[in-house]
C-alpha cells in the first residue's frame, strides 16, 4: 500500500512510467503460467519503443527501472512466503521487515538489467544508428547482461524462463546455446515489434505511407516467431528412443515436514521416521535407489548417532542405494550435501551445493552484517558452498546433481553433463514458499533437462516432486504440502547437445558481429560527418 501510495503521484504525471511498470508487471506473471506465458513475446515491446524516441538517458534509467521492478518484483513475490519468521524467534515486525527487505533487494538487482540495458539503447538511438544494427546489438546487450547476472550470487529470472515449462518448442533452442539464446528469440521479436510501431507512427504523421501490417518489422517478427518455433517443434518430434539395458528405477520421497518443524527434535524423529517407512515401501515396489530431498535429514552427517544407524542399517538390510540430503560437517563449517549411500558403504560419494541462498544459507560481508541481521536460520553452523567442478559417482554411473537453488545456475548442469553426467538428480526444500514458487522451481529444471538432453528427478520437501523426460515434458508431478512416493523410470543418456559441448558459444558470436557492424557503420559515416 505504501508503495503505491508513493508511487501514484508520479505515475499520474508520466503515461510512459505507469506503462514501462504496467507492461513488466504483465512479464512478472508470465513464468510457468499455463496460459499467460505467450504475454512475454510482447511485453518488452513498450520499453524498446521508449528507447527508439532518444529519450535523456536520465529518463531512460527510470523507464528501465521500473520495468525491472515491474518484472523482477511480481515474479520474485513468492519471497514473502518468508514470512512470518516468528517460530525462529523472530518478532512479527522485525520478520516483516526482513521479508520486504529481502524482495525489495532481488527486484532491484535484477531490475538493473532493463535500466542498463535502456540506457545503452537510447544511446544508439541518439546516435542514429540504423534499426538493424540497433536491433542486434541491444539484443547482444540483454543476453550479455543476462550471462553476468548468472555468474553472480544471485539469479533466477531470466527472460527464457517465461516460456517453461509450458512452450516446450521454443525452450528446444536452449539445446543449441542454452537459455541465452532463448532470450535472444524473445528479445529480438519484441524489438522488431517496437520498430514495426514506430514506422506505423510515422505513416500516421504522414511521414510514410506504409501501414502497420506492411513493414518489414511486421514480416520480421513474424518470421523470427514462425523459424524459431518450428525448429524448436521438430526437435521436439525428436524420438527419445529409451534402451532398456539404460533404465533406472528410482524412488522418490516427499516427506511434507515444514521447517518450522524439522530443525527441532519432534521434527527430527519424524524426518528419520518417515523417510525411512516411505523408502521401504519404494524397495518393496521394485525401487533400485531411492532419492530423498534437500535436508532431509536436517542434522550433520553422523553414521555413528542412532537416528543415522537405524536408517543406515535398513539400507545395509535391503540392499538398495539411497541418495540422502543431509547436512556434511567441515570442521566448524557445514555444507548441503546429498550423500550417496550404498549397503556396503555408507558415504559412497557426496555433492555439496554450489549456489548458496543469500541470508538463508549465507551472509555476505558477515564480519559487517552479522552483527546486525544474522542469518534466517536456527542453525548454529555456518555454511560453506560447494566447488564448481564436482562430479557425483554413483553405482549406476555419473549423476548431475542440484540442490535447491543450483537449479537457476545452467552452467553447473552444462559442466557435469559435459563430464559424463547421465542423468539428474534434483533435490529442493521449497518451504515455506507459495505453490507460485514451487512452479517456478519446477520450470527452472523443465529447462535444464531440455539444455542438458537428460531424464530428471526431483525429490522435494513440500513439492513439486517431478519427472521431466529430455524433452521437458512432465510424467509425473506430485501435490503439494503432502507426504507422496513414487516409483519412476528413468533412462541414463551419454548425447551431448551443441550446448554441452561448446558452452553459450552463441553470446560470443552476437557481441563479434554486433561489434563488427558498429565497427562498418561508424566507419562508413565518418567521411560524411567530415565533409
Amino acid at each position: 500500500m505504501l508503495k503505491i501510495l508513493f508511487l501514484k503521484p508520479l505515475l499520474q504525471r508520466s503515461p510512459q512510467i505507469t506503462l514501462a511498470l504496467g507492461f513488466g508487471v504483465l512479464m512478472g506473471v508470465t513464468p510457468a503460467h499455463p496460459v499467460l506465458w505467450g504475454i512475454a513475446w510482447f511485453a518488452l515491446g513498450p520499453l524498446w519503443f521508449f528507447g527508439l524516441q532518444s529519450p535523456p538517458l536520465w529518463r531512460a534509467a527510470l523507464l528501465g527501472f521500473c520495468w525491472g521492478v515491474g518484472y523482477h518484483g511480481t515474479a520474485l513475490s513468492w519471497i514473502w512466503g518468508l514470512h512470518p519468521m516468528t517460530w525462529m524467534g523472530i518478532p512479527w515486525a522485525a520478520s516483516l521487515a526482513i521479508a520486504i527487505a529481502a524482495w525489495a533487494f532481488v527486484t532491484v538487482w535484477g531490475a538493473f538489467i532493463p535500466t542498463l540495458w535502456l540506457v545503452t539503447l537510447a544511446a544508439l538511438s541518439r546516435h542514429r544508428v540504423p534499426p538493424l544494427l540497433r536491433i542486434w546489438m541491444a539484443t547482444s546487450l540483454w543476453c550479455l547482461l543476462e550471462w553476468l547476472w548468472t555468474q553472480s550470487p544471485l539469479w533466477w529470472t531470466s527472460l527464457s524462463y517465461t516460456q517453461s515449462p509450458h512452450n516446450l518448442a521454443i525452450l528446444h533452442l536452449g539445446q543449441f546455446s542454452g537459455p541465452g539464446l532463448v532470450s535472444a528469440v524473445l528479445v529480438l521479436v519484441n524489438g522488431c515489434w517496437a520498430e514495426a510501431w514506430i514506422a506505423w507512427s510515422r505513416s500516421r504523421r504522414g511521414l510514410d505511407r506504409m501501414g502497420l501490417t506492411q513493414t518489414p518489422w511486421v514480416r520480421g517478427a513474424m518470421a523470427v516467431l514462425i523459424l524459431s518455433h518450428g525448429l524448436g517443434a521438430l526437435m521436439l518430434a525428436q524420438p527419445l528412443n529409451p534402451s532398456a539395458e539404460n533404465a533406472l528405477n528410482i524412488g522418490i520421497v516427499q516427506g511434507n515436514i515444514p521447517t518450522r518443524i524439522k530443525l527441532f527434535p519432534a521434527g527430527l524423529s519424524q524426518a528419520f521416521r518417515d523417510y525411512q517407512q516411505g523408502y521401504e515401501q519404494l524397495v518393496s515396489q521394485g525401487a533400485e535407489a531411492v532419492l530423498l530431498p534437500e535436508g532431509a535429514f536436517p542434522t550433520t552427517w553422523n553414521p555413528r548417532s542412532p537416528r543415522f544407524q537405524s536408517f543406515l542399517a535398513t539400507v545395509h538390510r535391503q540392499g538398495i542405494p539411497a541418495w540422502v540430503g543431509t547436512f556434511m560437517p567441515q570442521g566448524d563449517y557445514i555444507t548441503q550435501s546429498l550423500v550417496t549411500v550404498t549397503p556396503e558403504n555408507f558415504q559412497f560419494s557426496h555433492y555439496a551445493k554450489v549456489k548458496l541462498v543469500p541470508l538463508g544459507e549465507y551472509l555476505p560481508w558477515e564480519e559487517t552484517l552479522g552483527q546486525l541481521i544474522g542469518r534466517l536460520t536456527p542453525l548454529s553452523y555456518r555454511m560453506l558452498p560447494g566447488a564448481d567442478d564436482q562430479q557425483l559417482n554413483t553405482p549406476f554411473g555419473k549423476a548431475i546433481v542440484a540442490i535447491c537453488y543450483d537449479s537457476a545456475f545452467p552452467q553447473l548442469f552444462r559442466d557435469q553433463v559435459a563430464k559424463g553426467g547421465e542423468f539428474i538428480l534434483s533435490v529442493a526444500n521449497n518451504d515455506p514458499y507459495s505453490h507460485r514458487m514451487m512452479l517456478q522451481h519446477h520450470a527452472q529444471d523443465v529447462m535444464r533437462a531440455i539444455e542438458s538432453d537428460r531424464w530428471l528427478v526431483r525429490a522435494t520437501n513440500t513439492g513439486y516432486s517431478s519427472v521431466i523426460n529430455p524433452h521437458g515434458k512432465t510424467l509425473w508431478r506430485s501435490q503439494r504440502n503432502t507426504y507422496q512416493t513414487h516409483l519412476a523410470t528413468l533412462y541414463r543418456r551419454q548425447g551431448q547437445t551443441l550446448y554441452t559441448r561448446w558452452n553459450n558459444w552463441f553470446l560470443p558470436v552476437q557481441g563479434l558481429t554486433s561489434g563488427l557492424g558498429w565497427w562498418k557503420w561508424h566507419r562508413e559515416r565518418r567521411p560524411k560527418d567530415t565533409g
